[in-house]
């Protein structure tokens, strides 16, 4: 059986299925592209890259759903570092930022366990 391409087969990946992350997923490529981002789908991590974008992320990028909104193209590292965020946000949907944040208030940056879930040197936090 060939393998599905589609945009939308993609999205369920990205989104890891979770119809909340699917929701988050499809309003990212939006916003992204509203930033001028280009787009691309990394099929072995199953996570959409926006590349190129000015302004609209946190720090280096911010994974929202299945989308690493971010300036430069990352390394495969990170990608694999923000596919772990990916799964965080199927995991708790649309709960997930506000958990993040707290977590982060609380421990921040190295110390916040969904960073250290997703490996911190692969996220460059060491």
């Amino acid at each position: 059986m060939a393998e599905d391409s589609s945009f939308a087969a993609r999205v369920r990946a990205a989104a890891r299925s979770s119809w909340q992350s699917t929701f988050v997923t499809v309003a990212a490529l939006l916003y992204a592209r509203l930033w001028g981002a280009s787009i691309e789908f990394e099929p072995t991590l199953r996570l959409f890259l926006a590349t190129g974008m000015s302004h609209g992320f946190a720090r280096a990028g911010t994974t929202v759903g299945g989308v690493f909104l971010t300036r430069r193209y990352p390394s495969d590292k990170l990608i694999r570092h923000e596919s772990v965020h990916a799964d965080q946000w199927a995991r708790y949907g649309v709960a997930f930022p506000i958990r993040y944040w707290l977590e982060e208030l609380r421990n921040p940056r190295e110390l916040n366990r969904f960073e250290v879930d997703a490996g911190l040197a692969e996220g460059g936090y060491i």
